[in-house]
């Protein structure tokens, strides 16, 4: 038995908890919200987050960090990647040299284009630190259904101690080294997730999502490899799997939040409706930003970014993709675009040798 917290008490983290408890493991859950933790001891349910969900009596809620971080063998870092610096910083007095920190949450810091993990090896540079992602929601989760996610770290002892501490029958941990290939897949993957719920929103079908989620795959990969990503990371959970269930369910925070965008709301109208942190609002500035300094064309997550912070209508953006591919064939018949390959493929091969 592990004794492991969990810092951040959001649907995610709350549903890691009850897996890990499940597994026979010591678990104390840390919240800056007090509230929250009063509810969690008073309810050992998140009523608000995660309804439906018990959890066990015997597991600890707190708002002191230094209680909930120091002496325990792992810690689950589960706030959102917009607190993840702030916390860490926080953290750092507490942990001791090869303590383990598991990153949970999915994102890009927008200041410094970090990945999670190397914002909190910056921050707590005594600390091993890791990576788990993959295509899981808490919903599902938290009531046990049979899920798949990947452990990542740079040593193979970490992954597979990770591995051990939250894989039983319906929770299948695999690992992988491809930490940078992991959490690029999880963070990109939430703006075109973002995307394909603003199609939804605007009520075209599944000719127009399974369109999204293949090019977007190409973005993503693209972007990706080019930084030193794994193609075969991308092209495995934490890449299409993860895309596909954050583009298909309807427990995805940020296609609900693109939804609403693709009916008329606004980006901040959409993230108070949602009600819970939208991670590839906050990610998608990051994500051009990448795409800029590597070089890499991205035009549907461009297109995200004009939505999101330029007022463009969602209805115009998708119609810009189209006239982009539409004016790209017609550019190769007039052979205006030479050894583009086959004029209709937008396949890999041919897809990015001009903006579109």
């Amino acid at each position: 038995m592990a004794d492991v917290a969990i810092i951040g008490a959001g649907s995610w983290g709350i549903a890691l908890a009850k897996v890990l408890h499940t597994n026979g493991n010591k678990v104390t859950v840390w919240s800056i919200v007090e509230d929250e933790i009063t509810m969690l001891k008073e309810k050992h349910e998140h009523a608000q987050k995660l309804p439906g969900v018990k959890l066990p009596e015997d597991m600890e809620f707190t708002t002191d960090l230094e209680s909930a971080v120091s002496g325990k063998a792992y810690l689950i870092l589960a706030v959102p990647s917009v607190f993840t610096r702030s916390t860490a910083k926080s953290m750092a007095p507490f942990v001791k040299e090869g303590q383990i920190i598991v990153c949970v949450a999915k994102g890009i810091e927008e200041e410094t284009l970090m990945p999670l993990t190397d914002i909190v090896e910056q921050e707590i540079p005594q600390a091993e630190v890791a990576v788990m992602c993959g295509p899981s929601h808490a919903e599902e989760v938290g009531i046990g259904l049979p899920t798949t996610v990947v452990a990542g770290a740079k040593k193979r002892a970490v992954a597979e101690e990770i591995q051990d501490i939250f894989m039983n029958n319906v929770f299948r941990v695999y690992t992988s080294p491809d930490v940078l290939g992991m959490e690029l897949g999880g963070s990109l993957k939430n703006v075109i997730a973002l995307a394909a719920g603003m199609a939804d929103g605007l009520g075209y079908g599944d000719n127009t999502k399974a369109a999204l989620i293949t090019r977007g795959m190409f973005e993503m990969n693209k972007l990706a490899v080019t930084m030193g990503a794994k193609q075969e990371t991308l092209n495995g959970l934490t890449g299409i799997g993860d895309l596909i269930v954050t583009c298909e369910s309807k427990h995805s925070r940020n296609r609900k939040a693109g939804m609403l965008i693709g009916q008329g709301y606004t980006m901040q109208q959409a993230m108070d409706e949602v009600k819970m942190v939208v991670e590839g609002v906050y990610s998608a500035k990051a994500a051009i930003a990448l795409a800029k300094k590597y070089g890499v064309d991205m035009p549907i997550i461009e297109e995200v970014n004009k939505v999101l912070f330029e007022d463009k209508p969602a209805k115009e953006a998708v119609n810009d993709l189209c006239s982009a591919i539409r004016k790209w064939n017609m550019a190769i018949l007039a052979g205006k675009i030479k050894n583009a390959g086959v004029p209709y493929n937008l396949q890999g091969k041919t897809y990015g040798r001009i903006k579109i």
